[in-house]
């Protein structure tokens, strides 16, 4: 962790206490959370694939009595819906939960995954099968992301069994897409989709009007406010197909007409690049560090059962983070620079991917920041810190709430394997920051304000 929040603090909406602590803590069974991750998680989610995953949570949240519902921009990808609360006729604030259904994995179609994986790579068990061995939970849709989201829907399930009745309205929602992928090049249309068709389309047709947002995601208990996007490049080096007999080499591997033999020359050059990218585009902000790295992610050129003339075309695809406060079309003005200083020969750079990073308003994201410090408090005795670097330069779906001015964090567990205990802890904090961020619908219990969480309140707040 990256450090506590200090004189950034706030005030949570409303008051939580020990004796909320244990009511939540008493309704939050072990080994039924255990179980219910474990269940969801050994469903087969890959991004595209994410249709028996939500039909498991729909059905979840069904029998548990929160009125769940699917809204989808296709019938197999459909994001889930569920609410409780908001039986305070708006006198509490709303809070949404989200988390991502769908898992990183191979494409698991083999042609493509023998361009890009050993086959041992491929063989791993933790692509899609997560168990719990000497009291440690493995396999990645554990971690990233069906844990957090087990995680929140019991705290919702202990809030409904414990007897709360929330003032505001808890949304609950399963979103496809969150990982990818991305239309590119042949690979098109609506079955590429990801970011587009998850939260960013929950947002906009869910029928959700949340106050706040909690990306459920690993940050090892901290937490952050800031989120890289990022960006992808095709830059084309182009030459010329010369008959191979025909073919003169020249004693410049650089001066080869083919345009292959010039890609050492441009990935050197876009190796200097990317080191000095990182450390000039570090970004820093009370709410966590931005650290936009890049790195090269594919090379296509030729065609291999069409040899005799080389080719005339290679491409490379460049993946560069965006940080909160950058634009794409400074990585396009770097790039060319770059191609001109280092003389690259012919060459064409377009962004076939972008999406741009985001953080919260610091003042308007501080209410919900002291519930979770308030709850971390009340679970783990001790302030909740900022969570590392590595979770505020990468893309988590609390940007797309706070692309809308919707102040969100991301927070969860341990990100590696965690212990069933770490999924009882991180319950209990969304269960403390749900009550802290929607209050009691009870009238007299309107109005109650939890003391500053931080010491002395930059923001003001009452």
């Amino acid at each position: 962790m990256d450090g506590d929040f200090g004189q950034f603090g706030g005030v949570a909406p409303a008051s939580v206490e020990d004796a909320d602590r244990e009511r939540l803590a008493a309704a939050i069974d072990e080994t039924e959370l255990v179980e219910l991750a474990l269940s969801l998680a050994n469903i087969p989610s890959p991004a595209g694939h994410e249709t028996a995953a939500g039909n498991f949570v729909f059905d979840w949240m069904e029998r548990e009595g929160f009125s769940p519902r699917k809204v989808g921009a296709t019938p197999a990808r459909s994001n889930i819906v569920g609410t409780f609360g908001g039986g305070g006729r708006g006198s509490g604030a709303n809070l949404l939960f989200t988390a991502h259904l769908d898992t990183e994995a191979p494409t698991w179609e083999p042609d493509l995954d023998a361009y890009k994986f050993r086959p041992a790579t491929l063989k791993n068990r933790e692509w899609q099968e997560c168990w719990l061995e000497d009291g440690v939970l493995y396999g990645y849709p554990i971690a990233n992301d069906r844990g957090p989201m087990s995680c929140f829907l019991m705290a919702a399930k202990a809030l409904k069994t414990a007897g709360y009745e929330l003032g505001g309205l808890l949304y609950l929602t399963a979103c496809p897409g969150e990982i990818g992928p991305e239309p590119i090049e042949e690979h098109r249309g609506v079955d590429y989709l990801g970011k587009d068709i998850g939260a960013h389309y929950l947002f906009h047709h869910g029928g959700v009007a949340p106050d706040y947002a909690i990306a459920a995601e690993g940050c090892d208990f901290g937490l952050t406010w800031v989120g890289c996007g990022y960006s992808v490049w095709r830059i084309r080096l182009l030459g010329e197909a010369v008959f191979t007999p025909l073919l003169t080499h020249p004693e410049d591997p650089y001066a080869h007409p083919n345009p292959i033999y010039r890609l050492g020359k441009v990935i050197a050059a876009l190796n200097r690049w990317s080191r000095e990218y990182e450390v000039a585009n570090r970004y820093e902000s009370p709410g966590g560090v931005a650290q936009p790295k890049a790195q090269i992610a594919a090379v296509r050129g030729g065609v291999p059962f069409a040899f005799g003339a080389g080719t005339e075309v290679v491409n490379l695809y460049l993946e560069v983070g965006l940080g909160p406060r950058q634009q794409a079309s400074q990585i396009l003005h770097e790039l060319q620079r770059l191609a001109v200083a280092e003389d690259l020969g012919e060459i064409e750079i377009e962004p076939l991917v972008v999406r741009h990073g985001f953080e919260a308003n610091a003042h308007d994201v501080a209410p919900l920041v002291g519930a979770v410090d308030a709850a971390t408090r009340l679970t783990l005795g001790a302030p909740v810190q900022r969570a590392a670097p590595v979770y505020s330069s990468m893309w988590r779906d609390h940007n797309v709430f706070n692309m809308q001015r919707i102040p969100a964090i991301t927070t969860g567990f341990k990100r590696w394997r965690p212990r069933p205990k770490d999924l009882v802890d991180s319950a209990l904090i969304y269960a403390l920051t749900a009550l802290a961020v929607c209050g009691r619908a009870d009238p007299a219990d309107a109005g109650k304000r939890s003391a500053p969480v931080y010491g002395d309140n930059p923001f003001g707040e009452a």
